[in-house]
């Protein structure tokens, strides 16, 4: 066999179910040898949108999603969504064809070194320049990506080499296990948990990868302590339970920083820094953190770390519940700060003003919804919304890229999650500006017959951007554009679309997405004046 069939026989070793990607030149042995493979490649219109339906499959499914591309503009198409799995800890391997070894020493034709370009988004990358070497630089690419925390990692493939002939087998897989933090640092954990009058535990994308989601909540019911989630953390704890205190990450003052100032320590569990920088929860950096991970703190001054608590993150909190006493608490300041932000996803539920509002929009989608149902958002203003006001039970049924935090990734994420999970609605929120950058995968789910819903929040501008104008400069700044008419755009892909002309017509767009059971786009005005109302009402916020 040649080097690419057994590049194809490792992956396929590995359990690897789909590659998503865009055929090339260089990569042309590899796509031959998928013909006789188990593996279903999946064709897209794009490379980034490749790497963000193998991010988002690898998020839900904890297995490395695989994407493909050729050299030049095939691979630094990749790179964007292969940066963005990465930032997010989503296991992905990404593979790219490149150029014969026997010009990459000169000036050539679409040709980078791309083990150069890809070694800062990845957590570990090589070329593969003789096929002995194949079975080695898969196991350790997989091996890679899985472990904690997971990331992204890179086999490029140069063309003459893919097609040499080689003489080799794939190697077993060897699980791995993550150490449990010392019985002294437990008891040095539950010390600082006990003496805390108010502390607050900050949920992170960490306890869904670890599927830490039932100790959390047997902790903080033992301890008695409030719980407030990440964008990427939503879930971990539901919505439903008098614990929670929902989301926090808008940069500026919101319910929950009350709850910040309140807290005497803070327990951030599974915590990935680049979602949100700990000087927007704790300005004066004076907070002390009890440091729950499956790694040490990153080193920030508004993180003081009192302890690090390392290694399983279930164990460890198995173990700690154990040694944790039982206290009763006063949390009256909790309860105000559930009720608030309740409130706000309640006021609008029945608004039959048109455009919608982004409340009654939220409002009607979460009734569509079931708990184990997903959305995947998109980023833009929407994306504030979303992570703000949609509130969920179970953990990845609200996805939300929130470290590259890169645009477009709703619509390919939307069918890679429905493949995942193909027994579950999926919905896909984008805005205007989000959705054009990767709506031409609305004929990648049209020919597999993938029932994605697409709600369309269109306002016709860049509307987190100019949120942001408004609120630092207040004027807006060239982000106005043109839309064509998408009710004609997805009925053209051989989508069914829906538009809505007024307040009431969301909830039966919604019911009638779900029950059609086809790929269905719906497009949905926003009233955006919601934003700057929005950051006036929370200026005013006082805390007790």
């Amino acid at each position: 066999m040649n080097v690419a069939q057994l590049l194809i026989k490792c992956l396929e070793n590995e359990g690897v179910e789909y590659i998503f990607g865009v055929p090339g030149e260089e990569n042309i042995d590899v796509m031959d040898a998928l013909l006789d493979s188990s593996i279903e490649f999946i064709t897209t219109r794009h490379e980034t949108s490749a790497a963000f339906m193998a991010g988002t499959y690898g998020r839900l499914t904890g297995k490395p999603g695989v994407c493909l591309a050729t050299l030049g503009p095939g691979a630094t198409n990749l790179l964007t969504g292969v940066a963005n799995a990465n930032m997010d800890h989503c296991p992905l391997i990404a593979i790219t064809g490149q150029a014969g070894l026997n010009r990459q020493h000169k000036i050539s034709h679409q040709y980078y070194d791309l083990v150069d370009i890809y070694a800062p988004v990845t957590k570990w990358n090589a070329q593969i320049k003789t096929g002995e070497i194949v079975p080695e630089v898969v196991r350790k690419a997989y091996q890679l990506a899985m472990q904690e925390k997971p990331g992204a990692t890179h086999i490029d493939l140069p063309e003459d080499v893919a097609s040499m002939e080689v003489s080799a087998e794939p190697l077993p897989i060897t699980g791995h296990s993550l150490p449990q933090a010392d019985e002294k640092v437990i008891k040095e954990a539950a010390d600082l948990l006990s003496k805390a009058e108010n502390p607050l535990i900050l949920a992170g994308n960490g306890i869904t990868r670890e599927q830490a989601a039932n100790e959390l909540q047997s902790l903080a019911e033992k301890a008695n302590i409030p719980v407030v989630h990440s964008f990427m953390g939503k879930g971990a704890l539901s919505w439903k339970h008098e614990l929670s205190l929902l989301t926090a990450g808008l940069s500026g003052k919101d319910h929950i920083t009350c709850g910040f100032q309140k807290a005497d320590l803070i327990i951030p569990i599974g915590f990935d820094m680049a979602e949100t920088p700990p000087q927007n929860w704790n300005p004066t950096g004076e907070t002390p953190i009890l440091h729950i991970d499956t790694e040490e703190a990153e080193i920030d001054a508004y993180y003081p770390v009192a302890l690090n608590v390392v290694g399983n993150i279930k164990e460890n909190l198995k173990q700690l519940t154990e040694a944790v006493p039982a206290k009763e608490r006063n949390l009256d300041w909790a309860a105000s700060i559930r009720k608030n932000v309740l409130a706000d996803f309640e006021e609008h539920k029945q608004d039959e003003a048109f455009p919608l509002k982004p409340q009654k929009i939220i409002a009607d989608l979460r009734n569509a919804m079931g708990d184990e149902d997903i959305v995947i958002s998109d980023v833009g203003a929407h994306k504030m919304w979303m992570a703000r006001m949609y509130h969920t039970s179970k953990p990845n049924t609200c996805l939300i890229s929130n470290g590259l935090a890169s645009m477009g990734v709703a619509v390919p994420g939307a069918i890679a999650a429905k493949m995942a999970a193909p027994d579950r609605n999926v919905v896909a929120v984008c805005g205007d500006g989000s959705f054009l950058m990767t709506g031409a995968e609305l004929e990648t789910a049209v020919r597999l017959n993938l029932p994605i819903i697409i709600l369309l929040w269109r306002d016709d501008g860049y509307g987190l951007i100019e949120w942001h104008q408004l609120k630092k400069f207040e004027r807006p700044s060239n982000i106005e554009f043109g839309n064509p008419d998408f009710i004609k755009l997805a009925q053209s892909f051989g989508m069914e679309a829906l538009r809505v002309d007024q307040a009431q017509d969301l909830q039966k767009a919604l019911d009638q997405a779900i029950s059609i059971n086809k790929p269905v786009l719906i497009d949905c005005p926003v009233d955006y004046s919601e934003n700057m109302k929005l950051t006036d009402k929370l200026k005013n916020i006082t805390c007790e």
